[in-house]
């Protein structure tokens, strides 16, 4: 694992925990060496992480469309900046770069992207390891749905299993590190074999 994106949110949220959370993890993926990938912004919890990782001397990717750009809302200092025409290729771009992704606390865009990443690799289109960094119990009510969702037949258990979740952004990253994807079945034909 050379580079982890980040998916997190442009605000900062309610409690204190997530800034802790973004700076720590920040600055833990550079002390171990790794880049970081993320959204490009100097705004909430991105600007965070990116500042975290940055200042511990890691390499800090950012990857922002062209209308964010306009809004002021790009990274002025990082290691790289790429700029990029819409969310597509911001996505394309972010999942290219990096070898693992992690969510940490954000909105809609941040469960969107964690959710596309997840989606590609339950079907075989990349073996990355993915998780959530559960910060204060953010993504307790997220989990409980998802396994009511394997429950009632809509998500296998082996795709459930695909996603790491860990409170602490150090044992996350362990997990991410031995990850083992699942076989993806192949069918023919319509069959499954």
């Amino acid at each position: 694992m050379r580079r982890v994106c980040v998916f997190c949110g442009s605000s900062h949220g309610t409690r204190p925990a997530y800034t802790q959370a973004a700076r720590a993890t920040g600055r833990l993926i550079a002390e171990r060496g790794l880049g970081l990938v993320y959204g490009g912004g100097h705004v909430g919890l991105m600007g965070e992480i990116a500042d975290a990782a940055r200042d511990a001397g890691g390499e800090v990717i950012g990857v922002i469309p062209e209308a964010l750009m306009r809004m002021e809302v790009g990274h002025p200092n990082l290691s790289a900046l790429h700029v990029v025409g819409t969310m597509h290729e911001r996505k394309a771009l972010m999942a290219e770069l990096s070898d693992a992704f992690i969510a940490l606390p954000g909105g809609i865009g941040t469960l969107e992207e964690l959710f596309e990443v997840w989606t590609w690799g339950q079907l075989g289109l990349h073996p990355k390891p993915l998780g959530f960094l559960d910060v204060a119990g953010y993504y307790g009510h997220l989990h409980t749905f998802l396994d009511h969702s394997v429950t009632e037949g809509f998500l296998k258990k082996r795709h459930r299993a695909m996603v790491a979740v860990e409170s602490d952004a150090a044992q996350l990253l362990n997990r991410l590190a031995t990850y083992q994807p699942p076989e993806v079945p192949k069918v023919v034909n319509g069959k499954t074999l």
